[in-house]
């Protein structure tokens, strides 16, 4: 069966052979299915799904919809690549859909892959998060560049975990931080990560920004307390299920976006 793979909008991991927008004359397939990973793209996905049912049947799915997502096929709805091992979070974090849709945390068949997504990798047990370590060692062994973009969590960072990254030399690898409470453990997280040689090229963090009640002075100073861990931010703006988000905090997101951005203006800064 020929499925034809439609997505809202394009990102790095989209699927090469992904389809983004409309059915073209030349579109044929046996089933349509329309992958939506953010809530604020379900009104167009619904649009699409009435465009392209003369192609084809037509199923939505992702998890802007709260589809639990089990076995992961590589290549699948996304791209080449990237992999899967772990579906859920032991937290419960308000801001995050990903226990509410997903549950605690479950481990799935390891699937190859060098870009790993998993939500919370370091809560699975020793002896899965062992054995992913090991098929990334395989993939690096291939050639392949690793980069763990899904997310670490720096209050369950362990010294093993550490003595393993450093074997596998990432490319980038992204912690959190998104409560107060994330602080005190990403402190820690970067010691251990800098004493085992790691710069913050290397060491990324997701910074929340821009949640109810939280004003850019606030959210400047987590960003630069992530710098002071040791981390290089990314600023991450929160949105609510229609996806807005006001200029002014999509400017200031700009500002913490790109690790060039920021070491260029903490230079000025430095001088002046």
């Amino acid at each position: 069966m020929r499925i034809l793979k439609v997505f809202p909008r394009r990102t790095k991991a989209t699927p090469d052979d992904g389809i983004v927008g409309t059915p073209g004359l030349w579109h044929e397939g046996d089933a349509v299915h329309i992958s939506v990973t953010f809530t604020w793209d379900l009104k167009y996905a619904e649009w699409l799904a009435s465009a392209w049912r003369h192609v084809a049947p037509v199923t939505m799915g992702g998890p802007a919809i709260g589809q639990r997502g089990d076995v992961f096929t590589p290549g699948m709805y996304v791209k080449e690549g990237y992999t899967i091992t772990s579906r859920g979070c032991p937290n419960r974090c308000w801001f995050c859909s990903v226990w509410k849709r997903d549950g605690d945390i479950r481990e799935l068949p390891i699937r190859p892959g060098w870009n790993l997504l998993d939500d919370n990798i370091l809560a699975t047990s020793e002896t899965h998060c062992r054995n992913v370590f090991a098929m990334l060692k395989d993939q690096k062994l291939k050639g392949k560049i690793v980069e763990f973009t899904g997310g670490l969590e720096a209050a369950r960072l362990q010294d093993w975990h550490v003595h393993e990254l450093r074997l596998l030399k990432p490319k980038q690898m992204f912690f959190a931080y998104d409560t107060p409470d994330d602080y005190e453990p990403l402190l820690v997280a970067g010691r251990k990560l800098r004493d085992a040689g790691w710069t913050n090229n290397t060491m990324r963090c997701y910074v929340l920004i821009g949640y109810p009640k939280d004003t850019m002075v606030q959210a400047e100073k987590r960003l630069r307390q992530s710098l002071k861990a040791g981390f290089m931010p990314m600023a991450m703006v929160w949105r609510d299920r229609h996806g807005d988000v006001s200029e002014e905090w999509k400017k200031f997101q700009r500002l913490w976006a790109r690790p060039a951005i920021v070491r260029m203006r903490e230079k000025r800064n430095i001088a002046t």
